[in-house]
């Protein structure tokens, strides 16, 4: 069967057609590479949005991004008004070399106007809503910040507090391996502390009263002292009185006799219970006894008082001081008879039998 001239003419464009494709597959086309690279940006912007555009620097700053904006608006502005401006002559240029005149009528004119309104009064609702976002905008942006800063703080408190939880579990831990159980309980550590202030106020108590025995022994030491002072100042005259007694006397009997007296007097103060002896005045004499009572170790000072005539024996007066009792019909008969050992007796019998 002999080929047609358009079954030629169809081959042939057929094998340009392949030419053609076969050129299109072989070069590499920028717009192909830009839809690639336009397509894994989309995807890597959708898991996340802070990763910045391959080719742009700085596009994080506020102001470099918003200089972007405005550049890329202008842009599709200019190109907006090229294609509006491209399909008015294209519908220009059909509507003349047409062959049949367009129907355009007044009623047409008012329905492109109309229409026009419309999306104008759209478009002006729409831009005061834009305008209404962007004042929300900047009156909540500083509202925003204030927000985000007190979201901080707390948030910066919030971790020093779960650190200083953790700290307090750790130091409550190792006081739970320092002291084991069984541990004490509150009303136990209220009881034991109760128990402890009792047991501090009896000693406190028996501090007290050891303090007082203390200074009643430091006011015994004291007087002790005192009287072995004195003890010591009478042994130095006595001695002084001897030799000079040994210096005179030539008898050497003296000593001997100056100690069995002394020795002798010594025995009468223990039988007597005579502690202290001393002359007040001329006429005045102070004895002072410790009387032990049979069956008991307490010991009774009594104090008595002699009160002499001046330049005579005559016992004018007598005071006692020590006995429960009221002795003064003894005192009073002894002195009328001048018995001063009688009187010593009696009151000394009476104080061994009220004790």
């Amino acid at each position: 069967m002999t080929p047609t001239p358009m079954d030629t003419d169809k081959s042939g464009r057929l094998e340009l057609a392949r030419t053609l494709q076969n050129k299109l597959n072989a070069t590499q086309l920028h717009i192909v590479d830009d839809r690639n690279r336009f397509d894994t940006l989309q995807s890597a912007l959708a898991k996340d949005p802070g990763l910045v555009s391959e080719g742009v620097a700085g596009t994080t700053d506020p102001a470099i991004v918003a200089a972007e904006v405005a550049s890329q608006i202008a842009f599709l502005r200019n190109l907006k008004f090229q294609y509006l401006e491209q399909k008015a002559k294209d519908q220009y240029v059909k509507t003349i070399v047409s062959d049949e005149a367009p129907n355009i009528n007044a009623e047409d004119n008012e329905l492109l106007r109309i229409d026009n309104e419309r999306k104008k009064e759209t478009l002006s609702a729409a831009k005061a809503r834009l305008a209404e976002k962007y004042g929300d905008v900047r009156t909540l942006a500083p509202l925003v910040e204030q927000d985000y800063a007190r979201a901080r703080a707390l948030t910066q408190e919030a971790a020093a507090l779960a650190s200083k939880i953790l700290d307090a579990r750790l130091t409550l831990t190792r006081l739970r391996q320092a002291h084991p159980h069984p541990r004490l309980t509150i009303p136990a550590a209220n009881a034991q502390l109760d128990a402890q202030v009792e047991e501090m106020q009896e000693l406190d108590d028996e501090l007290q009263s050891v303090n007082g025995r203390v200074d009643e022994v430091k006011d015994r030491v004291k007087a002790g002292a005192r009287e072995v002072e004195r003890l010591r100042v009478e042994r130095a005259d006595l001695e002084k009185t001897v030799k000079a007694g040994k210096e005179e006397i030539q008898d050497g009997r003296v000593v001997g006799l100056y100690d069995w007296y002394t020795a002798s007097l010594a025995l009468y103060r223990a039988l007597v219970s005579l502690e202290t002896s001393h002359f007040e005045s001329e006429n005045e004499l102070h004895l002072s006894y410790i009387v032990t009572p049979p069956g008991t170790v307490d010991q009774k000072q009594i104090f008595v008082k002699l009160l002499f005539l001046p330049n005579s024996r005559q016992l004018a007066d007598a005071e006692v001081e020590g006995l429960a009792e009221d002795i003064g019909d003894v005192v009073g008969a002894h002195v009328q008879a001048n018995d001063v050992p009688g009187l010593i007796a009696a009151v000394l019998a009476r104080a061994r039998a009220c004790a």
